[in-house]
């Protein structure tokens, strides 16, 4: 789980262009009196996303229903991007695949994703609407939503207990005034929040109605001077007072979780898996780790969060485009993508199949929180952004270190629009 959703969270490097493949007929055998007796489906998943009970049950399903078979094919995260741009553009691409959420507008530019217009309209009428945002592009649907995961409080039940503290912060405000008691009545550091953990900036700025980028002509440039990216820079900022976190380091430096193990940390943000790094640093820490949703301004609405994930796709140039859709009107229906939600704890692509959480702790705390959550922008140009040395990241420690949001914002805007401009 760890690689997947690290992998999801976001774009690393460049895609090189792919050129439109095949035509856009299906020239694969169409269903008849045997079905698609003979074919096999080729579908490329992600290391841990699909566990193989998942496999079995859905590829016995799928060759029940159709007459073919389905072979799936287990990638790696590190090389994809190059990999399936390549496998795009040959004449034998995989039929169906697995592909990062933020990744998708960038494939769906060059040509290289059909569109499923008529798989929306059949079954995907009640996906959750920020779920199935990156999904589209250009107002077309170029691939499924197919689970989810984003950000929780995790939290030191001992130290919470030791301030006083006997419910759990429903607001922002609230959260703020715990972590405070936190400090005023323990030795315990309240939160650990590095200066650099982006993705919860990014959290912070959709909660806010914020956006990262504006259009400026035929062009997108930084939109960091926005009175509501001020905003959450001002919240991050609040919060980070109460840490003794570096301001000029993200959450893996050190890795969070390994500082939690100590036993000396209120509470910090992060994808639930990150449990297992503390436990595994100190196992005794385990039952007194809790989760809850991150806190928005107001009880009724929960935090922005960054939504890291993963779409289903299938390739233009697939001779088995038919074949394609049958596997993911099976793959994506209530049957399975309930069970992949039971199975690997992530978030589900319709609120209705929450319930398939329930007993999953983290996953509990996370899911309240996917229908008011988002993503970096939807663009091709943001790959280049997240590069390092990330502008973002620049600019956080930047406000942290005592300049405002606004003078912040233009000491990175040179860079940021640099990156926005490179071509694609």
């Amino acid at each position: 789980m760890k690689r997947k959703l690290i992998a999801a969270i976001g774009v690393a490097g460049m895609l090189f262009s792919v050129a439109a493949c095949g035509d856009d007929g299906d020239d694969g055998k169409k269903a008849g009196a045997d079905g698609y007796a003979g074919e096999t489906l080729t579908v490329w998943v992600m290391d841990g996303s699909s566990p193989d009970q998942w496999q079995k049950d859905l590829g016995a399903e799928f060759e029940k229903k159709t007459k073919a078979k389905v072979k799936f094919e287990v990638q790696q995260w590190n090389g994809i991007q190059q990999k399936l741009t390549t496998s795009l553009s040959e004449e034998n691409p995989p039929d169906v695949f697995e592909i990062g959420n933020t990744q998708t507008p960038a494939y769906a530019k060059t040509g290289g994703l059909a569109d499923l217009a008529d798989l929306k309209s059949e079954i995907g009428g009640e996906w959750t609407d920020s779920l199935n945002n990156s999904s589209v592009f250009e107002g077309k649907q170029y691939a499924a939503p197919w689970y989810f995961a984003n950000r929780v409080v995790l939290y030191n039940k001992k130290v919470w207990a030791d301030a006083g503290i006997k419910e759990l912060p429903k607001t922002r405000d609230e959260f703020y005034d715990a972590l405070k008691t936190i400090g005023d009545k323990t030795d315990a550091e309240p939160i650990y929040l590095p200066g650099q953990n982006w993705y919860h900036f990014v959290g912070l700025v959709i909660g806010e109605g914020g956006e990262l980028v504006k259009k400026d002509g035929d062009k997108y440039v930084s939109n960091l001077d926005d009175p509501k990216v001020a905003a959450a820079a001002e919240t991050y900022k609040k919060l980070q007072a109460l840490s003794k976190a570096p301001k000029d380091k993200d959450e893996a430096t050190p890795q969070q979780g390994e500082v939690f193990a100590k036993g000396k940390t209120g509470s910090f943000i992060g994808m639930g898996w990150e449990a297992g790094i503390a436990i595994k640093a100190n196992p005794a820490i385990e039952k007194e780790i809790g989760y809850f949703t991150i806190p928005g301004a107001t009880a009724d609405k929960p935090e922005g969060v960054f939504l890291g994930g993963s779409n289903l796709a299938v390739a233009a140039g697939s001779k088995k485009q038919d074949l394609a859709k049958e596997f993911l009107k099976l793959a994506l229906s209530d049957k399975y993508e309930g069970e992949l939600a039971k199975l690997n704890g992530v978030i589900p692509n319709k609120e209705s199949l929450q319930s398939n959480l329930k007993g999953n702790a983290p996953a509990e705390a996370a899911a309240p929180a996917a229908a008011v959550g988002g993503t970096t922008p939807l663009i091709p140009e943001w790959a280049a952004v997240e590069n390092a040395p990330n502008p973002i990241k620049t600019y956080l420690t930047a406000v942290l270190n005592g300049k405002s949001p606004a003078e912040a914002a233009g000491q990175v805007e040179g860079e940021f629009n640099k990156r926005l401009a490179q071509q694609q």
